[in-house]
């Protein structure tokens, strides 16, 4: 005889968590009928990490959706491109990356120069600025004559107003290096534009193009 099959309903609720009551707890001090008689099924109940280890980042590092929908989709954890960025600078393997030595080698060979681009900060999500220090380094031992940064400020995963302190850390890189130059600095609000605004992004192009 056939069996029916049931069916199944993944629900993703962006910002629903579970924490200790407090005053601040707006899931916890909402009507949530629903949601309270499924908790009170144990027998059908469970409740996951969404951070660190449990998703493929570091410890103490927040996740994100994209982490979040990879990892329920896969079924099991997935190390993150942080992680395994990380991973390759403690081993040092990233000194011998096949795609990295490509491009330096040209660079050097043609007597061209590098520019980076990208988010600068420590917010882990998009980007590490101890991977773009990493870069800078292999660059210069790779005989690039110089490189260029185009620094996209964050204040999305990390704080609004953090910027200056990944400015400074930055400039102190180059300084140590005694390598490298501060091209520009932009928003990520204008160089990571999600919504396909052109009126933003066209002030990042602008900035790297002209």
């Amino acid at each position: 005889a056939k069996t029916e099959m049931r069916k199944v309903l993944l629900v993703s609720l962006d910002g629903y968590g579970i924490a200790p009551p407090s005053k601040g707890n707006a899931v916890e001090n909402a009507e949530t009928p629903v949601m309270d008689r499924l908790r009170e099924n144990t027998s059908q109940y469970a409740e996951l990490e969404a951070s660190g280890i449990y998703v493929g980042l570091p410890k103490g590092v927040m996740g994100n959706s994209e982490v979040g929908h990879l990892t329920m989709g896969g079924g099991q954890v997935i190390f993150q491109d942080l992680v395994r960025i990380n991973a390759s600078m403690r081993d040092g393997s990233i000194a011998s990356n096949p795609v990295l030595l490509e491009a330096f080698q040209y660079a050097s060979s043609h007597s061209n120069r590098v520019h980076f681009l990208g988010l600068v900060s420590d917010g882990g999500v998009h980007s590490h600025i101890d991977h773009l220090e990493k870069l800078l380094e292999l660059a210069k031992e790779s005989g690039v004559a110089n490189s260029f940064v185009h620094f996209f400020a964050d204040g999305r995963d990390t704080s609004p107003k953090s910027s200056p302190k990944y400015v400074q850390r930055l400039l102190n890189t180059l300084k140590s290096l005694k390598y490298g130059k501060l091209a520009s600095i932009v928003g990520r609000y204008y160089a990571m534009d999600r919504d396909k605004r052109w009126d933003r992004i066209k002030i990042a192009y602008d900035l790297l193009v002209k």
